[in-house]
């Protein structure tokens, strides 16, 4: 049994073999844009160096047959971008690395 509390109520919960070995969560690293899907790259539409804005398209992530706009979550300048048009990638791969300004 373990304890679980929402609010100021504590519950008496027992945990699924799945939830207790789950993969812990870490808070995300600045300046690196991670796939939150698995897909295919259709076009980057940045180069290493382009000074973004926060909202500024960079790339378009095609997942079961829907085409995500991927925006900059922040301001900076692209350092690294690490795949190509047409690549395929998998949740949570590196695809562009940002250099704060």
């Amino acid at each position: 049994m373990a304890e679980l509390e929402v609010g100021n109520t504590k519950y008496q919960t027992r945990l699924t073999g799945k939830f207790a070995n789950r993969k812990p969560w870490k808070r995300p690293e600045p300046g690196r844009l991670l796939a939150i899907i698995p897909g295919t790259i259709q076009k980057i539409m940045v180069r290493e160096g382009t000074k973004v804005e926060k909202g500024t398209p960079i790339l378009i992530l095609e997942a079961m047959k829907m085409r995500n706009e991927i925006l900059s979550p922040f301001s900076g300048m692209v350092k690294r971008i690490f795949v190509a048009e047409g690549d395929r990638v998998a949740k949570g791969q590196l695809l562009v690395e940002f250099k704060s300004l």
